[in-house]
C-alpha cells in the first residue's frame, strides 16, 4: 500500500522531490473511409476547396504538419523541425493509412519513421498503437465481426510498421469486458478507456492473500495517472489505461492549444500530491490525455506547434519524462486492478445508444431527431445475418474455412499481387480454382469485406440519415447488395434487397428529400453503381480529350485497348474501337466495343456494348460503313451508324466519374476562359493609364473597368506564379500595380498559387541535390523566395522548409563554402533560423571538399 504525504507547495520542491513523473500524449487520427466502394477512390469535395477532397485537407493541415512540426524563438523564426509522432503515442485509422500510403506518401513514410525513432527513445517500446479495422463500435457487433476487426487491425499494423501491435484503440472507447476479453485473446496487451467507463477499483494482492474490497468510481472520479488490470475468462487479462478527461477536454474544447507553454503548464497541473511507497519511494505517475489528432492543426490551427513546444517545454524544463503507454506499463506494471462499465463510450453519456437510438447525443440540429438510427442498424443487422449463412453455404466450394479466410483476407487487401494471392488460396483454398470460380470466391470476400464497412461508426455519429457519413455506410450497404445479386441470383437477393429497404424506408430523415433511408438509396446510392461496361464508357469518352496507353490503370481496373480509331471532320472527332476492362479487385473481365462522337464543347455522345465472338463480322461491318461515312464527312450517317450497331447511345458526359468529368469540363472551358482573360486584360490595359489617373485624383473607377483590373490582374498574377521560369521582376510589377489601381487580390487563390511555385523550386533543387553544380538552382530558388516573402499575404512554405531541413540533415551536403551565403540567404527567406538548424544539425554541410 501506499501512504500519502501533502506537500506545503509544489513550487517549493524541486521536480525529482516529486517522483517520477510522466506525461503521455495520444492522438487518434482517424477520417471515415471516403472511397467510392466501386471505384475504391475518395471523388472531389467541392467543400474541402481548394483541396481536392478532405483527406487531402486535413493532410495538409494536420498530419503532414506533426511529422514536421515547428519551434518558433521570439522573432518567430524557426528553430527546431520536429516529428510530433516519435514523442507522443498515437494511432491512425488503417483505411485512413491507407490512403495516405498511396496519396501522402512522405506523411506516410513520417508516420512509420515515427514508430522506430519511438522504440529508440522509450525503451525499444514503439508509440504506435493498432486500430480496430474501420470503427465499428465494438460492443454492438457480433463476436465473429469483432474478431475480424481485431485480426483486420492487427494484419494491418503489422505490415505497416513491421511489429506486433501492443495497445489497440477501440473506436469511440466502445467497450464491454466481451471485448477486452477478445482483445486479450488476440495478444493485445493494453488499450485506452475514458475516466468515466471505469466502474470500480481495488488495490491488487498477492497471490493466496484476501482480495481487496472494490471503490466505487462510477462518475470519473477514477486516479487516470496510473494503469490498472482487468481480469478476464480463462486467466487472461488486460491492462487499461483511463485518459485525464479533464486535461483531454482542455486540447479538444477549451483553447489550451492557443500557447504551447500554456499546454505544458496544464498537463503539469494534473499531477497529484505524491503518494510514497511503503519503501519511502514516491509512486511513479502517468498523466496521459487522449484527444483526436485533428486537433492538432486542423480544428486548431498550428496546435501541432504547440504540441511540439509543450512536449519541448516539459522536458527542458524538468518538469516531466514523455513516455509512451508501453514503456510505462514495462517500467510500472498495474498496482491496481479495475473494472469497465459495460457497453460504454467516450462519445455518449447513455453507453453505445448514440449508435442504435435517439438518445439526445448528437450535433445539435434544433428540432431534429435521430430517430433514424435504430431502423438504420436494424437493416444493416438484417442484412449481415441474411448474407452470412449464404457466405458459408458457397463459401464451402472455395475454402476450407471461409471464416478464417475472411480473417485472412486482409493480407489480399493490402497486397493484391500475383504472388500473394497464390499463397492465399494454397493456405485457405478447397482446390485449384478456375478463372471463373475466382471470380466468385473474390466477390464474396468483397462482399464479407463490404459488410465490415457498413458498420463505420460515423454513420451514426451526427444529425441526419442524409449526412454524408450516413450515405457512405449505406452505399456500402448497397455494394453488398450488388454482389449478393451477382453471387446468388435474383431469385435469393430480390427478398433480401426487399427488406433491407423496407427497414431502411422506416429510418425518416430530418429534411423533406430523401424522406428516408430507402430514398437515400434510391436518389443518390443507386447512382453510384458501376459495372465494367460503364467502366469501358468512362475509357472510351475520356480517351476522346486525353492519350491512354495501350495497357493502364483506371482506378481500381486494369484496361488494355485492343483496337482504337479517330476520326477528325472540322470540329467533330470520332473515336471507335474495342477495349478489355478487368477488375484488379475481383478479376471479373469483359471485352467491349465502343464509339464516341464529340461535336466540340459539351456536345458529346457514347456508346458501349459487349464484343463477343458472335458480334465480330457485325462490328467489323460497321467499322468499314463509318469509314465510308467520315471520307465523306456525313456526321448524320455517322450517328445513325452508332445508333444501328448499338442500338443506343446511353453515354454523356455525365456519364463520366466524377473527377475526370471535371477534369474534362475544365479542359473544355479553358479556351472559353482564355477568350474571356484576353478581352478583360486588353481592355484594362486600355485603360489603365486612366484608372490610376481617376485613382490619384481621389475618384472611384467605374464598376465596369474595376471588374475588369480586378479580374485581369488577378488572373495574370496567378499566371505569373504558375509559369515556369519564373519572372520576379513581372510578379513585383504586378504587385505595384495592383497596389496603385486599388484591386483586391483573390488572397486564397494566389497564396495557393504562391506555395505550390515554391514548393515546385524547392522540389527542383532536391531533385539536383546530387548534381555537380547546383550554385544557379540555388540561385533561382532563392530568387522565388525572397519574391515571395514580399507578398501581401501568408504563403505556406511548409514543405519548402521541410526540404530545406532534409537536404541540410542527410549528411550529405558537404557544398563548397561559397555556397554557404546563397544557402543560408535562402533557408533566411524561408523564415528558418538558419545558423541555429545548422549547429543543431550537427552536419557539416559546406566544406572546402568536393561537390555534393
Amino acid at each position: 500500500m501506499a501512504r500519502t504525504r501533502r506537500l506545503k507547495s509544489r513550487a517549493d520542491v524541486s521536480p525529482a522531490a516529486l517522483g517520477e513523473r510522466y506525461v503521455c500524449i495520444h492522438g487518434h487520427f482517424y477520417q471515415p473511409p471516403r472511397e467510392n466502394p466501386w471505384l475504391e477512390t475518395v471523388e472531389s469535395q467541392s467543400s474541402a476547396a481548394p483541396w481536392h477532397d478532405w483527406n487531402e485537407r486535413i493532410t495538409a493541415e494536420c498530419y503532414s504538419p506533426n511529422g514536421a512540426s515547428r519551434i518558433l524563438n521570439e522573432e518567430n523564426k524557426i528553430v527546431r523541425i520536429t516529428n510530433n509522432y516519435a514523442r507522443m503515442s498515437f494511432n491512425f485509422g488503417p483505411t485512413l493509412l491507407s490512403w495516405l500510403q498511396e496519396f501522402a506518401p512522405r506523411t506516410y513514410t513520417m508516420i512509420l519513421d515515427a514508430d522506430k525513432a519511438s522504440a529508440d527513445r522509450y525503451s525499444g517500446h514503439g508509440s504506435a498503437m493498432a486500430q480496430v479495422y474501420n470503427h465499428i463500435i465494438m460492443p454492438l457487433t457480433s463476436r465473429r465481426d469483432a474478431l475480424t476487426q481485431i485480426r483486420w487491425g492487427i494484419g494491418d499494423f503489422e505490415f505497416r510498421f513491421g511489429r506486433k501491435p501492443e495497445g489497440m484503440w477501440l473506436a469511440e472507447t466502445a467497450v464491454n469486458h466481451d471485448v477486452l476479453d477478445l482483445l486479450a485473446q488476440e495478444g493485445i496487451k493494453f488499450t485506452v478507456l475514458a475516466p468515466l467507463q471505469a466502474a470500480a477499483v481495488r488495490p491488487l494482492t498477492k497471490a493466496g492473500a484476501p482480495e481487496a474490497e472494490w471503490t466505487d468510481v462510477t462518475g470519473g472520479v477514477v486516479n487516470a495517472n496510473t494503469p490498472y488490470l482487468v481480469k478476464l475468462p480463462e486467466g487472461r487479462s488486460i491492462d487499461v489505461f483511463f485518459y485525464d478527461g479533464d486535461g483531454s477536454r482542455a486540447v479538444a474544447f477549451e483553447g489550451v492549444l492557443d500557447s504551447g507553454k500554456d499546454f505544458g503548464k496544464r498537463l503539469v497541473s494534473r499531477f497529484h500530491e505524491t503518494e510514497y511507497l511503503e519503501d519511502g519511494k514516491p509512486l511513479p505517475q502517468i498523466v496521459n490525455i487522449a484527444t483526436d489528432g485533428e486537433s492538432y492543426g486542423h480544428h486548431h490551427k498550428h496546435g501541432d506547434m504547440a504540441l511540439a513546444y509543450a512536449m519541448h517545454y516539459l522536458e527542458d524544463k524538468g518538469l516531466a519524462k514523455l513516455t509512451n503507454y508501453a514503456e510505462f506499463l514495462e517500467k510500472f506494471p498495474p498496482r491496481m486492478e479495475a473494472r469497465v462499465v459495460e457497453d460504454s463510450s467516450w462519445s455518449c453519456a447513455h453507453g453505445v445508444e448514440r449508435w442504435k437510438s435517439d438518445c439526445g447525443c448528437n450535433g445539435g440540429k434544433p428540432g431534429w431527431n435521430q430517430k433514424w438510427r435504430a431502423p438504420l442498424r436494424d437493416a444493416l443487422d438484417r442484412l449481415r445475418d441474411a448474407v452470412d449463412p449464404l457466405t458459408d453455404q458457397l463459401g464451402g466450394t472455395f475454402f476450407h474455412d471461409v471464416w478464417a479466410a475472411r480473417d485472412a483476407y486482409i493480407r489480399i487487401i493490402l497486397n493484391r499481387s500475383t504472388e500473394n494471392e497464390a499463397r492465399y488460396f494454397a493456405e485457405f483454398g478447397t482446390h485449384e480454382l478456375t478463372a471463373e470460380e475466382r471470380v466468385r470466391a473474390w466477390e464474396l470476400m468483397e462482399l464479407q469485406r463490404h459488410t465490415q464497412l457498413m458498420y463505420t461508426s460515423c454513420g451514426w455519429f451526427f444529425d441526419d440519415i442524409t449526412g454524408i457519413e450516413t450515405v457512405q455506410i449505406i452505399a456500402y450497404a448497397g455494394r453488398v447488395l450488388e454482389l449478393t445479386h451477382k453471387l446468388f441470383g435474383r431469385e435469393v437477393a430480390t427478398p433480401i434487397q426487399d427488406a433491407f429497404l423496407a427497414t431502411l424506408a422506416e429510418a425518416k430523415s430530418n429534411i423533406k428529400t430523401p424522406a428516408d433511408g430507402a430514398e437515400v438509396y434510391y436518389q443518390w446510392v443507386q447512382k453510384m453503381f458501376i459495372g465494367l461496361e460503364q467502366v469501358g464508357a468512362h475509357y472510351a469518352i475520356s480517351s476522346i480529350f486525353r492519350p491512354y496507353p495501350e495497357e493502364g490503370g483506371l482506378f481500381c481496373f486494369d484496361v488494355r485497348r485492343i483496337s482504337e480509331e479517330v476520326f477528325t471532320s472540322g470540329r467533330g472527332r470520332l473515336a471507335i474501337g474495342r477495349a478489355e476492362i478487368r477488375s484488379r479487385i475481383t478479376e471479373e473481365q469483359e471485352e467491349v466495343s465502343f464509339a464516341v462522337l464529340h461535336l466540340g464543347d459539351q456536345n458529346l455522345s457514347a456508346a458501349v456494348c459487349p464484343y463477343t465472338e458472335a458480334s465480330e463480322v457485325a462490328f467489323a461491318e460497321f467499322e468499314q460503313n463509318v469509314h465510308t461515312a467520315m471520307e465523306s464527312a456525313n456526321l448524320p450517317e455517322v450517328i445513325r451508324l452508332i445508333d444501328r450497331y448499338f442500338g443506343q447511345t446511353a453515354y454523356s458526359l455525365t456519364s463520366l466519374f466524377h473527377d475526370e468529368q471535371q477534369r474534362i469540363l475544365r479542359s473544355i472551358l479553358d479556351a472559353t476562359v482564355i477568350e474571356v482573360e484576353t478581352s478583360l486584360r486588353t481592355i484594362y490595359e486600355d485603360h489603365s493609364s486612366l484608372l490610376r489617373f481617376l485613382s490619384r485624383a481621389g475618384m472611384e473607377s467605374p464598376p465596369a473597368l474595376a471588374l475588369a483590373a480586378g479580374f485581369a490582374l488577378n488572373a495574370s498574377f496567378r499566371q505569373a506564379l504558375e509559369t515556369d521560369p519564373f519572372d520576379s521582376v513581372l510578379v513585383a510589377s504586378l504587385l505595384r500595380r495592383a497596389t496603385e489601381d486599388k484591386v483586391t487580390l483573390n488572397e486564397a487563390e494566389l497564396s495557393f498559387a504562391a506555395a505550390a511555385c515554391m514548393q515546385r523550386a524547392m522540389h527542383r533543387l532536391e531533385a539536383g541535390a546530387d548534381a555537380t553544380h547546383p550554385a544557379e538552382a540555388i540561385a533561382q530558388t532563392l530568387d522565388i523566395a525572397e519574391t515571395l516573402r514580399d507578398l501581401p499575404f501568408e504563403v505556406d512554405l511548409w514543405q519548402a522548409q521541410n526540404i530545406w531541413n532534409d537536404l541540410l540533415r542527410r549528411g550529405s551536403g558537404y557544398w563548397p563554402s561559397e555556397w554557404r551565403t546563397s544557402w543560408m540567404r535562402l533557408g533566411e527567406a524561408l523564415n528558418l533560423d538558419t545558423e541555429r538548424l545548422v549547429t543543431e544539425s550537427g552536419v557539416s554541410a559546406f566544406a572546402p571538399a568536393t561537390p555534393l
